[in-house]
């Protein structure tokens, strides 16, 4: 998974122009809120969940939240759920337009959070199969919601990394890629044990431990930090 995260990062402009485009739609139809839950996927970093899972081990994820898990005070959307594991997540986001959409959802009949109405004007839930195929209709390639996750902790060690001093021994190395990685773990609500081994480019701590990250990274938080990464992920 970690060969196609270049391509997925440089899909994800087109990925974000489609969810602007069915944002503006009118109304809950499908196309509008799968674009939100994949807003949401990529601000919050939340797993996409999935019928079964949640039956079998009563634990979410952003498909099959349901209204008690949802607290909306003006623009800011709270997300309070056991996840995957028995972890207890509690996620904000601030944000006025996403408010405004999720809260027009809660008020539609039936617990579950995210539903549209079909042509027929029948409310259906949304599932993980819809929304990873909307990722990889949007993005043009076979990318998934987890992908969302993978970048988002490279990106999220690789800025860390290139923050901290370069190492002066092995041991130093590997202390300092362990506190990173902590942290990153704790950002998206893994071991870091797990975060390390699915979640992190092996590349970013190898140039780490190399001396060689912060020399080829920007010192900017935009876009032009993604550019730079997807370029060193891909050589």
């Amino acid at each position: 998974k970690f060969e196609r995260l270049p391509a997925f990062a440089r899909a994800l402009p087109r990925l974000r122009q489609r969810v602007e485009d069915d944002l503006s739609r009118r109304g809950p139809c499908r196309e509008k809120v799968l674009a939100t839950a994949v807003r949401l996927l990529e601000i919050t970093l939340i797993r996409v969940g999935n019928a079964q899972y949640a039956r079998q081990n009563r634990s979410y994820g952003l498909t099959t939240l349901s209204k008690r898990h949802l607290d909306v005070d003006g623009a800011a959307l709270t997300f309070a759920f056991r996840g995957k594991s028995g972890v207890e997540h509690s996620v904000s986001v601030r944000d006025r337009r996403l408010a405004s959409v999720v809260r027009s959802l809660r008020d539609l009949p039936g617990q579950q959070l995210f539903k549209y109405r079909d042509e027929e004007g029948v409310l259906r839930p949304i599932t993980s199969d819809e929304v990873n195929a909307y990722i990889r209709e949007a993005a043009g390639e076979a990318f998934s919601a987890k992908d969302f996750r993978t970048w988002a902790g490279t990106v999220s060690a690789a800025r860390a990394l290139r923050d901290v001093e370069a190492p002066t021994s092995a041991a130093d190395a590997k202390r300092k890629v362990t506190i990173c990685i902590k942290a990153v773990a704790g950002l998206l609500g893994n071991t870091p044990t797990v975060c390390r081994s699915s979640y992190v480019h092996p590349a970013v701590v190898a140039l780490f431990e190399q001396g060689r990250l912060a020399q080829s990274l920007p010192k900017s938080e935009a876009a032009s930090f993604e550019t730079a990464l997807i370029k060193l992920l891909a050589a």
